[in-house]
């Protein structure tokens, strides 16, 4: 997977990290899954760079079974620049449209970087590529 980060991460406009609020070994290795895309990713800048926090799987054992408390989960984020955090439940679908919209939101503050990437590439599409029916 590590071979493949770079090209994988390469043109994001926003990344989401996400943990099992059951299971401390995931929060624990979020700092390091926060360094390997900051290193992969080759970002302008760094610092600047939009992420959000998801933490999962809140409807387990009625919330008995929690492991990383919210005010834990709040501080690292703050200790990131106050990166957005949501606690979600993708079972019981749980804060998953609200944490959605604001990563679509926040990778929306990257869109004017998208278009490095597509200068020179005609938006119109010729006859000849209309009539083959696939303009690839």
């Amino acid at each position: 997977f590590h071979s493949l980060g770079a090209s994988f991460y390469r043109g994001a406009d926003c990344c989401v990290l996400v943990y099992d609020v059951n299971v401390s070994k995931s929060f624990e290795t979020l700092q390091n899954w926060h360094e390997e895309f900051l290193k992969q990713a080759d970002l302008t800048d760094p610092e600047a760079f939009p992420f959000v926090l998801l933490g999962n799987k809140i409807d387990v054992d009625g919330g008995n079974s929690r492991a990383v408390s919210e005010k834990k989960a709040r501080e690292w984020c703050a200790s990131k620049g106050n990166i957005p955090y949501f606690e979600t439940s993708a079972k019981e679908d749980y804060n998953v449209d609200e944490a959605f919209l604001c990563i679509a939101k926040t990778g929306m503050i990257n869109e004017h970087e998208q278009e490095i990437y597509f200068q020179g590439i005609s938006e119109t599409v010729s006859e000849a590529e209309q009539r083959r029916s696939c303009a690839c």
